[in-house]
């Protein structure tokens, strides 16, 4: 509300007053009447990776708990960056949502122009998943443990590649920080998502990939993916018996796959803390407890602010290993 200097004070007071009762009244019976109409849940990764892992069943329950369709619209391309451009442009009205990924944070860094800002343009709303990655191996390569595998790439400069779900996205740069590490020498092979990447592992055209523990575990539980390290600061319960790259003599090498909510900035803050309540119901269920345990992940959930925060330290998080690589993507 613009500020007008020729009322007397007690006249703004009074008018103040009478605009925020209306103003808050209107904004807390559009919260309560939220939704009723489809919402279109936009998932900026094609469809079979790890985004979808977690969408898919979280949409579902999403959907039945509030009695409306939750729609699932893979808009891939550019490290996600298309679907949350597209996001940013729609209506603020609750009914257009991101379903983004740390991804997002890492492109804030890597891209000289993006057409939005995922801090300005995109109201974070909730976490939805936070699972750590674990690098994973195609069972043809010969290699028994990380230290192993290290050692292979060493004797093989520039002739182990590694996929990921993109130039500048967080698995490409975990790749990267790996080489400075340890001296592997890994070829980068980008792909147009988790999915393709996984795909890429199981025909043998990559030897290994970061992925994140959930979309990789039905590979894992199969065989068709061999587990070298989890990049996280303990094992997880889920997969007990992957030993984390400390354990392998790399104890500062981290790198955590999360996954979020946001809305197009200007959304009403009613209708952002009603969706941030239903998610938090969400995560109340005890099957879906379970269903992120099985994949190895902790739920979301947590208050919108806390949520900015946390996107804000990711950013500047990303921005230091970016400019430490040199990695710029027009």
């Amino acid at each position: 509300m613009a500020v007008v200097r020729a009322f007397s004070r007690r006249t703004l007071v009074v008018a103040a007053a009478a605009l925020s009762t209306v103003g808050g009244t209107s904004a807390q019976a559009q919260a309560q009447s939220w939704p009723t109409r489809t919402i279109q849940l936009i998932v900026p990764f094609p469809p079979g990776g790890g985004s979808d892992t977690f969408a898919r069943p979280f949409a579902a329950k999403l959907a039945t708990q509030l009695g409306q369709q939750v729609v699932i619209d893979n808009r891939a391309g550019a490290a996600g960056t298309i679907g949350a451009a597209m996001v940013a442009r729609a209506a603020p009205d609750g009914y257009t949502l991101l379903f983004g990924a740390v991804h997002h944070t890492v492109a804030a860094n890597v891209y000289r122009a993006l057409p939005y800002d995922i801090e300005r343009d995109l109201m974070p709303i909730t976490g939805i998943a936070y699972v750590p990655d674990v690098l994973v191996m195609s069972p043809s390569l010969p290699v028994a443990d990380l230290r192993a595998f290290i050692a292979y790439c060493r004797a093989n400069p520039d002739k182990v590649n590694y996929g990921s779900s993109g130039i500048g996205t967080s698995r490409h740069l975990a790749g990267e920080i790996f080489n400075a590490m340890t001296g592997a020498a890994m070829v980068h092979v980008p792909y147009k998502g988790s999915g393709p990447a996984n795909a890429a592992l199981m025909a043998g055209e990559i030897s290994v990939i970061f992925e994140g523990l959930g979309s990789a575990a039905p590979y894992l539980q199969s065989g068709r993916f061999r587990p070298l390290a989890l990049a996280a600061a303990r094992r997880s319960p889920t997969f007990p018996d992957i030993p984390t790259m400390a354990e392998a003599g790399l104890p500062d090498f981290e790198s955590l796959s999360w996954y979020g909510l946001w809305a197009p900035a200007g959304t009403p803050r009613e209708i952002v803390g009603r969706i941030q309540a239903e998610v938090a119901r969400v995560f109340e269920a005890p099957e879906m407890k379970e269903a992120w345990l099985r994949q190895g992940a902790e739920t979301g959930g947590e208050s919108s602010g806390q949520f900015a925060r946390y996107v804000h330290d990711e950013v500047v998080k990303w921005g230091k290993v970016v400019r430490a690589n040199n990695i710029v993507l027009d």
